[in-house]
């Protein structure tokens, strides 16, 4: 879609400068692209690795080894269902079959009004809380196929936007440097700010 905006380039190069190595900052960067369009452009990449002193091919190298980056637009809300196996034996297939059947739509599919992607992934890590599924990273867990319903309701008509930010939003608060930062950060500004 895009290189990263204005705003946005801005909080990157103080990302970048936190870290004394550049490449160290790579993922929040990438984040941060993924947050201002819902998925990692190519644009965006290649932006990134102008930045960073890296190729387009390192930044998608990271990028792509890991499931939270999208490299194509998704839902709004991009639900995620376990099937893995704590999930699977107190029905987390069922509960897919029902998201599938709910929203009309497979999994890796998004709905034809771009309000929901739907995936079948591997373990969240929620494995206690079986059946689990998470709504743009944030978790539901012992999710009954009732729940899933009005939780797609809820979701339809806005009542969860405290609770279910835009994909791609990982926190509501960016953390700020103090003036008084250390030297190596400004060291790697310098090298951000040369680019």
């Amino acid at each position: 879609m895009s290189r990263l905006n204005d705003a946005n380039l801005a909080v990157a190069k103080e990302t970048i400068a936190r870290y004394p190595r550049v490449k160290s900052a790579l993922i929040p960067v990438l984040h941060l692209a993924q947050e201002q369009d819902g998925y990692v452009s190519t644009e965006a990449m290649a932006h990134i690795a102008e930045l960073m002193g890296l190729t387009p091919a390192e930044v998608y190298g990271t990028a792509s080894f890991y499931e939270m980056f999208k490299f194509e637009p998704v839902g709004r809300y991009c639900i995620n269902v376990c099937t893995n196996i704590s999930c699977q034996l107190v029905g987390g297939w069922e509960l897919l079959e029902h998201a599938e059947e709910a929203l009309g739509i497979k999994a890796g599919s998004t709905t034809p009004d771009q309000m929901f992607t739907l995936e079948d992934v591997e373990c969240i890590a929620a494995c206690t809380e079986a059946p689990a599924l998470q709504v743009n990273y944030r978790y539901r867990n012992k999710v009954t196929p009732a729940q899933f319903d009005a939780m797609i309701t809820a979701l339809r008509a806005g009542e969860l936007v405290d609770e279910f930010p835009p994909h791609g939003t990982l926190s509501r608060i960016r953390q700020g440097l103090p003036e008084n930062w250390a030297d190596t950060g400004r060291t790697a500004q310098a090298e951000v700010d040369a680019r």
